[in-house]
């Protein structure tokens, strides 16, 4: 069966809902990576698009303060972060910058890659039903969930201008560059979704193990704290394989102008997300071409 993405309707979107008695449905599909499937993810853009829209509207519909909750978590966590190492008496980053501004600098991007990457993992459970009417590239699915969290991070950093404009932070020239981490932070969190969705479609394990991940991640990349402050040099080099290490690094330096990531560690981590994204692809065109899965 092979249908325009063009052709999806409205109604086969709104009746995307997971269904326990029917079996889980894939059409076929080419394995590996090939030119052609990147054509049919450039052919089917627009089918992205109106997922993400779906998406954000779902998410916001019937609540009281709408798009603000974006705001308000990392509000709330800066508060909260603030205090505490108030109260201990050390501020785990450099000290010519409100802690608040630098908590903010390293939340945001990782913000982005946890909820996104929450949402890509279910992906393809949550729309099974669309998966067994038409044909369109797979991938589109977690690509989708991850832009959409987009939108969720530019609305998050309004909060981060009005404190650095409220203590009198001047960005340096860098901040320019910062688009590129915001991408590299996308394309980490498109890599880990392309896995995460596809394993979550065979064992339902991943959709419990990923939340704890994610806590686990939280404390092990330089979100609350600066690399230089907290991590001996000696193990930088390790630090550095988690990819997320260079993004915060290069938040922190586009933003604030503090000290910019080393070359090796930019290095180790754009090898991770290397092999991260191209090993998540590899995967993901493998399962996808499995016909049943058991719900």
């Amino acid at each position: 069966m092979s249908t325009s993405a063009s052709q999806i309707s409205e109604r086969d979107l709104a009746d995307d809902v997971p269904c326990s008695d029917v079996p889980m449905q894939y059409f076929e599909s080419e394995g590996g990576i090939s030119l052609r499937g990147f054509y049919e993810l450039w052919i089917y853009r627009h089918l992205v698009w109106m997922l993400v829209v779906r998406d954000v509207k779902v998410r916001y519909r019937q609540t009281a303060v709408g798009v603000a909750w974006a705001v308000l978590q990392p509000a709330l966590l800066m508060l909260v972060f603030s205090i505490f190492f108030q109260l201990l008496g050390r501020q785990p980053s450099e000290g010519n910058v409100p802690y608040v501004v630098t908590f903010l600098c390293g939340y945001l991007p990782w913000q982005l890659l946890a909820s996104t990457l929450g949402a890509a993992t279910q992906s393809l459970v949550a729309h099974q039903n669309l998966i067994s009417k038409v044909y369109f590239p797979r991938a589109v699915l977690p690509i989708s969930a991850t832009v959409g969290g987009l939108i969720d991070f530019c609305i998050a950093c309004v909060l981060l201008l009005g404190v650095m404009v409220w203590y009198g932070v001047t960005p340096p020239v860098q901040i320019l560059l910062l688009p590129l981490f915001v991408l590299l932070s996308l394309l980490i969190s498109i890599g880990a979704g392309l896995w995460l969705s596809a394993l979550n479609a065979l064992y339902r394990d991943i959709g419990y193990v990923v939340p704890f991940i994610l806590q686990v991640g939280f404390f092990i990349s330089p979100v609350i704290y600066e690399t230089d402050q907290l991590i001996p040099e000696q193990y930088r080099s390790i630090y550095a394989l988690n990819p997320m290490v260079g993004v915060l690094e290069g938040a922190r330096w586009c933003i604030l102008g503090h000290a910019a990531p080393t070359f090796s560690s930019l290095a180790i981590s754009f090898v991770t997300l290397g092999l991260l994204l191209v090993g998540g692809m590899i995967y993901f065109r493998q399962v996808e071409r499995q016909v049943v899965d058991r719900i």
